[in-house]
């Protein structure tokens, strides 16, 4: 045969082979011109290359161009606008009986629909995990947050290859893709610039990502704040600036960018501010218009949130106000101290989430005016878990605190009263409030076992598919059913393999069903839903529930619980069309029916990963990970290194340790950090200050042990050291010790101590070598950077071995069941 009749017939069976896939591709166009495109087969993503469909001679006069069709998402495929906010009850939003007022969340609820019986899993990362799968928390690896994982599949905080998250189906769909805000799936060792970073938002499907990696951050000063993978502190300079407007204004710019450009492709973002997580971090006039608003307290607060959801029509007309726990005080038994404190702690939360959801309007608008309201479809959660009573019965000015097991006193904070909500403060609020924000449900964030916990309010729009204007839901669904009600809407089915990989099945039902009038009344698709978080579980079926009983307040982590989680726990159960709020328990009444549902949960728990059932928290916290820091005794620096996450760097704590810096001053002298991690609430720092060498300790922000050299070094190459010894015996956390600081070999400062910081040093300051990215962990000795005018010849880390072995925390484990046996 001649070639160009080979030639030819190439490109004609090519095209065969092309309209014989058509049914498997959607094309869209003429093949070959620059405008068609191509929605690909969903079965597996991404889309292959097409078949060339032109013709090729050995001349190109005689041959015909060809363009591959461009990927794209089915004509008129909605913009999907995914809005979650942090640690907000159901009962805090306006929309939903609250006091505060939340106009962008208003605003969707008046374009669609609210939902009333929507449900996340307790905790943040879960939550954001199953809503970004379709999956639920266990099956994605993420049982608890990812600074508290373990080795077990349910538990160790990485998604797995085989549940591909929504984003990554829409990106190979022809989406554009981006996260704003919070991002706490990176599994904790890999939250640093060096990656890697197939667990961060470029490698889970998103084109774009803004925003800070971590739990929590500070508003005014964010430690772990990323475009891409490059950290960045945009901040520094710039008196005023906060996170919460930052993200929306990166968002809004990211929106006018791909409408202006590319009008016709659709896009995908998931907005997630850090509002109204801890620390609560709004703006000076953001808090003034709430002053004076909470003085009655939180009695007349919940009765009056109550009262206006049942004249809203958000709860059953049947729904009781259950009382408050009888370990919160009545607002009438306070002191005048304690109200004052208490009533502003409340001031500046609800500033903090007006202030947020105010944000988040400002980017709905963005989309309003570039003329695609109509068709985007916005999910708005309000909460990815109930209100967080993490701040204890006080409230505390230093969250970092809480997490070390330290409580301050109303005394201690009051002369913070001024400052809470601005940058001297880590703050949360009085777990009083947080009771009242979740009304009319009992308990709080981290109780999967109660819908204080778990229930939380939603609002969906698309006014092109949905006509009904302000209608509500009531069907009973939960945070895996978002992403099959987006592929519904699309117009995709979920894929079976990604990138090669086969993929599990989508374990939520699509809420689509409910968008017309006639599902108003439609009976709710998910008939069962399995709930655990940190061993307090439930179980939903068919309008009843049964649950564990917590055997601890939330804010306590030190009190013991049940070692035998399995059987230790008390059971109650509730019918939920008789008694929304979980006030009558009929466990005793109907033990043959509590038996068939506990037997339903450990059915979903086998199916779904969630064993083996784990109630610890401070071990798992301290328990050894997998990462670059993982088994080294010997870290080593030879020039600035920054914005490396703890999980990542050498930790210091229980343990002995040596820093040795080889640094050479130049003529003039030299200043600056030379290594710290953590800053203003807690952390250490090495560095010069007027010359001299400081090795410095803060505890909490409430102590600063320093060790000082008395004179300014002198141009040359120096060697400093500051040497840890730990006490041979004690506690294996927080043991003190005797520090010691030497230059060029000989002793200039030493100094014990009595104990140090047990578990953690501030999560969203990070390790720095050459500057601080962060705040200093004394003000009154530099502002950050303060990069070294010297130079870093080398800064080495050597690690002693640590006292939290597995017989340490096996001891622990053995105390804390001991403590439960002489309480029962």
């Amino acid at each position: 045969m001649r070639l160009p009749k080979l030639i030819a017939l190439t490109g004609f069976i090519a095209a065969l082979m092309v309209n014989a896939d058509a049914g498997a591709q959607q094309i869209r166009g003429t093949p070959g011109a620059p405008d068609t495109v191509m929605t690909p087969n969903p079965f597996s993503l991404p889309a292959p290359t097409p078949p060339f469909t032109g013709t090729i001679m050995p001349n190109v006069g005689d041959s015909r161009t060809a363009w591959p069709p461009q990927v794209a998402a089915p004509a008129d495929a909605p913009n999907i606008l995914v809005i979650l906010t942090d640690d907000v009850g159901f009962g805090a939003p306006s929309t939903f009986g609250g006091v505060i007022p939340t106009p962008a969340l208003d605003r969707v609820a008046q374009a669609g629909l609210r939902y009333t019986q929507f449900h996340t899993t307790a905790l943040c990362s879960p939550t954001r995990a199953a809503l970004l799968t379709g999956r639920n928390h266990h099956s994605v690896g993420f049982a608890t947050i990812s600074e508290t994982t373990t080795g077990f599949p349910g538990y160790n905080s990485i998604i797995p290859r085989e549940t591909a998250t929504i984003a990554a189906t829409l990106q190979a769909t022809g989406y554009a893709t981006a996260w704003f805000g919070k991002n706490h799936n990176v599994p904790s060792w890999e939250a640093s610039p060096a990656g890697p970073f197939h667990n961060w938002p470029s490698g889970m499907g998103f084109d774009y990502f803004y925003g800070f990696v971590g739990g929590d951050t500070s508003q005014w000063q964010p430690g772990n704040l990323f475009r891409g993978h490059t950290p960045i502190h945009p901040n520094l300079g710039v008196p005023g600036w906060n996170l919460t407007t930052a993200t929306a204004d990166d968002a809004i710019a990211h929106i006018r960018l791909n409408t202006s450009v590319a009008p016709k492709r659709p896009w995908f973002i998931h907005y997630a501010p850090g509002g109204a997580h801890a620390p609560h971090h709004a703006t000076p006039e953001w808090i003034a218009r709430f002053r004076g608003q909470f003085d009655e307290g939180w009695d007349v607060l919940r009765q009056r949130i109550f009262d206006n959801q049942r004249r809203m029509g958000v709860i059953p007309a049947n729904a009781q106000l259950p009382p408050l726990p009888d370990v919160v005080p009545r607002w009438a038994s306070l002191s005048a101290n304690q109200r004052r404190l208490y009533a502003r702690q409340m001031e500046v939360y609800a500033a903090y989430l007006a202030y947020t959801d105010f944000e988040i309007n400002r980017v709905i608008q963005a989309v309003d005016e570039a003329g695609q309201f109509d068709n985007t479809l916005i999910i708005y959660i309000s909460g990815d878990n109930g209100g967080s009573a993490e701040g204890g019965l006080d409230g505390t000015v230093n969250e970092v605190a809480w997490f070390n097991g330290t409580l301050f006193s109303v005394d201690q904070m009051l002369p913070f009263i001024d400052d809470w909500g601005n940058d001297r403060t880590y703050n949360h609020m009085s777990a009083g409030w947080t009771f009242a924000l979740n009304t009319p449900y009992r308990w709080t964030k981290q109780i999967a076992s109660h819908l204080g916990g778990t229930r939380n309010g939603m609002a969906i729009s698309w006014p092109r598919r949905i006509t009904e204007r302000g209608a509500i839901r009531h069907q009973f669904h939960h945070v895996i059913d978002v992403v099959p009600t987006i592929l519904e809407a699309v117009g995709v089915q979920a894929p079976t393999m990604v990138n090669g990989i086969a993929q599990r099945p989508i374990e939520g039902v699509s809420m689509a069903y409910t968008f017309d009038a006639a599902g108003r009344e439609a009976p709710s698709q998910r008939r069962t839903q399995y709930f655990e978080m940190l061993g307090n579980r439930a179980i939903y079926h068919d309008g009843w529930m049964a649950n564990t009983t917590p055997p601890v307040v939330p804010w306590d982590s030190q009190s013991p619980k049940p070692a035998d989680v399995m059987h230790g726990y008390t059971w109650e159960l509730y019918n939920l069309a008789a008694d929304p709020t979980q006030m009558n328990d009929l466990a005793a009444r109907e033990p043959a029916r509590l038996r068939a549902m506990q037997d339903i949960f450990m059915m979903e728990a086998a199916r779904y990963q969630v064993l083996p059932l784990d109630n610890s928290v401070l071990t798992r916290m301290i328990s050894a990970r997998p990462g670059p820091a993982a088994g080294r005794q010997q870290f080593a620096y030879t020039g600035p290194v920054a914005s490396i996450q703890g999980n990542a760097a050498p930790s210091l704590l229980n343990r002995s340790y040596r820093i040795t810096a080889e640094i050479e001053v130049p003529q003039g002298g030299a200043n600056g950090v030379l290594l710290t991690q953590g800053g203003r609430f807690a952390g250490y720092g090495f560095y010069l200050h007027q010359g001299r060498p400081v090795f410095l300790w803060n505890f909490l922000n409430v102590q600063r042990h320093r060790w000082e050299g008395p004179t300014a070094l002198p141009p040359g190459r120096h060697t400093l050291v500051f040497d840890w010894q730990m006490q041979p015996q004690g506690m294996p956390f927080g043991r003190g010790g005797t520090g010691t600081l030497t230059f060029n070999g000989t002793q200039v400062a030493q100094r014990a101590l009595p104990n140090t910081l047990p578990f953690t040093v501030a999560w969203d300051e990070t390790f720095d070598v050459g500057l601080d990215t962060g705040t200093s962990v004394d003000d009154g000795d530099y502002t950050s950077p303060n990069p070294f005018t010297g130079r870093i010849v080398r800064l080495t880390i050597d690690l002693g071995d640590s006292t939290i072995t597995p017989a340490a925390l096996q001891a622990l484990q053995e105390e804390m069941a001991r403590r439960q046996r002489r309480t029962n």
